[in-house]
């Protein structure tokens, strides 16, 4: 994929992105390309997460984004620095503040303005000083480096025209020892050349997806150890609905995906 092509498609999902901010879009786990629209609340709970979760984030924060619950994997420990991919209107930076603590820090990083204002207000709105919401690409962290020690996605990745880009990006971040807890979709099999060329199959995270072995071999060609990944087929259930009469469900599925940079 050629340079040009990488900014048409960034441009897009940017777009796409501003628009489900300001409550005129759909994007990934969310109803788009014709699906029924589901709560929030309802979206979230069924990749994963618990009521308590769904309810705790300031209103607004929980857009209904995402293909899984990387804060399940991510193992947050009080004191720690954590770095969203793609972080939204703050959902899973909200959740993760709690469990790092006053003494711990989130930073979030989204290329959509829009975004990153929503984020912002909600932060303020919820009163979460430990939390800072930057405007970037994530194949261009505006990170030093080993500056983190967590970095978590919710179904972002797959978006992105330059993965190797963004795992080597993450690696750079982190501090030695530091872990990757993402969920993301992946493909299964070979997608069709129709759905590939599909930009709001993109969009909606799934044409953009990789196959397992081309994220794991990302993840070793960019140095990580460590590598886990785990395809949960019954994602098939509710990636099914987010473009249906489409079978997107028989050749992409969430998975998480862990990997820990190494001490030395």
């Amino acid at each position: 994929m050629d340079k040009v092509k990488h900014d048409e498609i960034r441009q897009a999902v940017r777009q796409q992105y501003g628009r489900v901010a300001s409550g005129e879009g759909s994007g990934c786990g969310s109803a788009c390309c014709g699906a029924p629209a589901t709560s929030v609340e309802s979206l979230s709970q069924g990749l994963g997460y618990s009521a308590e979760e769904t309810g705790s984030a300031p209103p607004g924060a929980n857009l209904g984004l995402g293909c899984g619950n990387p804060q399940a994997i991510a193992a947050l420990k009080p004191g720690e620095v954590v770095l969203d991919l793609g972080s939204g209107g703050g959902f899973d930076c909200f959740l993760a503040a709690r469990q790092v603590g006053d003494s711990g820090r989130v930073i979030g990083v989204d290329m959509t303005a829009e975004m990153i204002s929503r984020a912002r207000r909600n932060a303020e709105q919820g009163g979460y000083r430990n939390t800072e919401f930057r405007l970037g690409e994530i194949e261009h962290l505006p990170l030093a480096d080993a500056s983190v020690d967590v970095i978590i996605s919710n179904c972002v990745i797959n978006l992105s025209p330059d993965k190797p880009r963004v795992f080597a990006e993450a690696y750079r971040v982190l501090k030695p020892g530091g872990r990757l807890a993402i969920s993301d979709v992946l493909a299964l099999a070979e997608l069709p050349e129709t759905m590939r060329q599909d930009l709001a199959l993109y969009t909606g995270c799934v044409a953009g997806a990789s196959r397992v072995a081309e994220v794991e071999a990302m993840l070793r060609e960019g140095g990580f150890e460590q590598i886990r990944i785990t395809p949960k087929d019954e994602s098939r259930r509710f990636i099914r609905d987010w473009a249906p009469g489409t079978s997107v469900d028989d050749y992409v599925a969430s998975a998480n995906i862990e990997a820990v940079k190494p001490l030395t």
